[in-house]
């Protein structure tokens, strides 16, 4: 029986990938194999030699350690794509709110609260100061075509007539696919930036994309373009955003990260993170997740892991063990020479890397002595074996 501890409320849909006959599913679980989560930081948490995985219900995994987690043994599972719809909808709400200042014109119809007869001819009087473009003809700049990226790109050149532009340089054969013959793609992200007059990004968030909307990039823009940012606050510079605002290079700015010091300011929508919240993406996540806790458990497949390679595995055949270790040289003739050396016969075997870690996945007829394991598990580099039989 595997036990699974959950530490925000989650879904019941992961129940129709967690059986009870196998599962035991707890936010009180204190010795878990598996730990499902979706916001809740994990920082200081400590985790058990028992833990194999963490399956995050989303797609950013900033409030999980995951570095320590490589280091442990401890594969980490995102869900990327499930909560992608849910965003992309949000991300279209935001761009039409950019350009006709929607957002602004609601507030000061509130203000008319109590001119009883006298809100009609206030509204003809004062919609004028709420007058804006129309998307239709204007062009639209991605940057990052994944999931929810291709959504926006396609659903903005299909639907509002948009001449759409994108660029990401490690887009999948999956994404690439899925995009509209009507959405150009990019060289380069300058290219975007030059051409677009709004422009909406969909990146990671991570040392090299922190602080990518700066002062620099703003300079590259058109005058008046406007910016949308749903991936995380951090990858914009707020100071360098606030005063291009201030000068009219920028348009306008739309969040769905608000910080102290964009609430209120002219220009600027800020919208609650609401990016995912839909029962619908809640549960795709939840059920995404969950899948793929189950498989690594019950198999050793590992799929859409943020620290360990991609290894696509079915129901072993006869004995598999699973060794997580370091990517360093020799690793694999130091394991067959050890395996080898203790009469362990390997039928089949599989090798996946992704940086700094790798996974080696052999099959053989019979289960491995104690003993074998262990002088396998004492070389240089291995972390954590795991065996099916």
């Amino acid at each position: 029986m595997y036990k699974i501890k959950t530490l925000n409320a989650i879904s019941d849909i992961i129940h129709t990938q967690l059986s009870a006959d196998k599962y035991t599913v707890s936010k009180d679980e204190p010795v878990p194999d598996a730990i499902l989560v979706r916001s809740a930081a994990m920082h200081d948490m400590e985790f058990g030699r028992e833990l194999l995985a963490i399956g995050r219900a989303g797609a950013g995994v900033n409030n999980i350690p995951i570095d320590r987690c490589s280091k442990e043994g401890i594969v980490v599972f995102n869900t990327p794509g499930a909560n992608a719809n849910a965003v992309a909808e949000l991300v279209i709400s935001g761009l039409l709110m950019s350009g006709r200042n929607i957002a602004g014109g609601i507030d000061w119809v509130k203000g008319l609260k109590g001119k009883g007869d006298e809100v009609g001819k206030l509204v003809e009087k004062g919609k004028s100061q709420f007058v804006g473009p129309e998307m239709r003809g204007k062009t639209l700049g991605v940057i990052g075509l994944g999931a929810i990226g291709a959504i926006v790109a396609n659903a903005a050149s299909r639907g509002l007539g948009m001449n759409v532009i994108g660029y990401d340089p490690f887009i999948s054969v999956e994404s690439a696919w899925s995009l509209s013959t009507t959405v150009h793609r990019a060289a380069s992200a300058d290219d975007v930036i030059a051409q677009a007059d709004y422009i909406t990004f969909h990146v990671p968030l991570n040392d090299k994309t922190r602080g990518t909307i700066n002062e620099e990039m703003i300079s590259k823009m058109k005058d008046g373009a406007g910016i949308l940012n749903f991936s995380r606050g951090e990858i914009a510079d707020t100071k360098a955003v606030l005063a291009a605002l201030q000068s009219g290079k920028l348009s306008s700015y739309v969040t769905d990260f608000p910080s102290d010091e964009l609430i209120g300011a002219e220009k600027v929508v800020c919208i609650p993170h609401l990016g995912a919240s839909t029962p619908e993406s809640e549960e795709n996540c939840a059920r995404m997740a969950a899948a793929e806790i189950r498989d690594y458990l019950e198999t050793g497949s590992i799929h859409n892991s943020v620290n360990y390679p991609e290894v696509q595995l079915t129901e072993p055949e006869a004995v598999r063990v699973l060794v997580l270790h370091e990517n360093i040289p020799n690793m694999i003739s130091n394991i067959t020479a050890a395996a080898a050396k203790e009469g362990i016969n390997i039928e089949n075997m599989v090798n996946k890397s992704k940086k700094d870690m790798s996974v080696t996945v052999m099959e053989m007829a019979e289960l491995p002595s104690k003993h074998a394991l262990d002088t396998l598990s004492e070389l240089q580099g291995i972390i954590r074996i795991r065996t099916f039989a």
